[in-house]
């Protein structure tokens, strides 16, 4: 009978331009360590390296997001068990000293325990694509914001004339009248300086306008093929899908429940009861990005959906608080987004809603003053640029007996 050899764990602490590798065995014991450059080479070395004390059970690599991304990406095409380790926290660091050494043997040793790991996004699909393309139109939102902010700073100490050029604009047609002017004369004078500088900021603007546009539309591809339905759901747009499918990442069997995607994206409760209170608050971990959106998604319906207005109403006759409802509201939502990431089912068909209306030879008008809803409502169901699928089958219930 072959002799079978034990398995070993190795840690990783990763850097720009060198990573440190520690091998573990399965009882602890603290096999090897070595330093390899953070090149194609080095990833190659470090594979030989691990695989030369025998089968590997598992890999811990810190900053899978960061500097361990190829390193990652390397390992899991070599079929190896990759975990994401999270840094140690600041009273084990004091007590165990820090250095790279150390810090690979932490991290063999937290795989090893199966404490401080998560599964690293597999950052090689589709989702990938949209977080490098967000992250190219945060930069570019926050350039034209701070264009803005300049070109309005200059002109409340321009010049009079200048001034009353654009006094009263909106700020579409200051920027296009900005971007139209024709100054001249000497850069040295004032007010020729400050008319140039407006000019050059305006078709800046324009620049980044146009690059956001085109970031969008790109955004809008990806998710048209690869998550068609999310934005199916009342209040979720591509720049929501696109956020929470890059918090979920490629690989979204990582998230395995509805609760952990609530943790990960800060809508979970937790008990905050004190004495004679009894209450939860929201969790203030997970992805701030992805609570923004969820946020987002919350503040649409209860400003548009008639179901959430309806709840709103009846949750505040009970005493709740409008930060109490919204907590409410946001785990609802998760629950929502995560299966249909999970489990992608498409809007029913708003297009024949209008086909069984006309047929009948009733009104817009008519139908929406006997569903109690106002026309611009319906008519957006009926294009299909709103979804509500309890309303839908209601709309339909009632044409039917009609």
């Amino acid at each position: 009978m072959a002799k079978q050899h034990p398995k070993v764990i190795a840690g990783i602490d990763t850097h720009a331009d060198t990573h440190h590798v520690a091998v573990i065995s399965e009882t602890g014991r603290h096999l090897g360590d070595k330093e390899f450059l953070a090149v194609g080479s080095g990833y190659r070395q470090i594979v030989e390296f691990i695989t030369g004390f025998g089968p590997v059970s598992s890999i811990g690599v810190e900053g899978t997001g960061s500097y361990g991304a190829e390193l990652a990406r390397v390992l899991s095409r070599e079929h190896f068990w990759v975990l994401e380790v999270m840094r140690p926290n600041r009273q084990e660091r004091r007590l165990r000293g820090k250095s790279d050494p150390l810090d690979a043997y932490q991290a063999a040793e937290a795989a090893l325990a199966g404490s401080r790991v998560a599964t690293p996004k597999a950052r090689d699909g589709a989702v990938e694509s949209l977080r490098v393309l967000r992250a190219e139109r945060n930069s570019a939102m926050r350039a034209r914001v701070a264009v803005m902010a300049q070109i309005k700073s200059i002109l409340v100490s321009a010049p009079e004339p200048i001034r009353a050029k654009y006094r009263g604009l909106s700020r579409v047609a200051m920027m296009s009248a900005l971007e139209k002017s024709r100054p001249i004369g000497d850069p040295a004078e004032p007010p020729n300086a400050t008319a140039i500088v407006l000019k050059r900021l305006a078709v800046r603007y324009r620049h980044l306008n146009t690059e956001v546009a085109l970031i969008d539309t790109e955004l809008d591809a990806i998710l048209t093929i690869h998550a068609p339905t999310l934005r199916d759901i009342q209040g979720v747009g591509t720049d929501v899908a696109s956020q929470l499918l890059v918090t979920v990442g490629d690989n979204s069997e990582r998230v395995t429940s509805e609760a952990r995607f609530a943790a990960l994206v800060g809508v979970a409760p937790i008990p905050a009861a004190s004495g004679k209170t009894t209450r939860h608050r929201l969790s203030r971990g997970g992805d701030r990005q992805a609570n923004k959106a969820i946020h987002r998604v919350v503040l649409v319906r209860m400003m548009s959906d008639s179901r959430t207005k309806t709840y709103v109403a009846r949750r505040r006759q009970e005493g709740k608080t409008t930060k109490e409802i919204m907590r409410c509201l946001k785990r609802y939502v998760a629950r929502e987004i995560y299966d249909q990431i999970m489990h992608p089912h498409p809007a029913p068909f708003a297009g024949q809603l209008r086909a069984l209306r006309k047929a009948k030879n009733i009104t817009l008008q008519a139908a929406a003053d006997d569903l109690r809803v106002w026309p611009t409502a319906l008519s957006r169901l009926e294009r299909g640029l709103t979804r509500d699928d309890n309303f839908h089958k209601r709309y339909e219930s009632w044409l039917n007996d009609h």
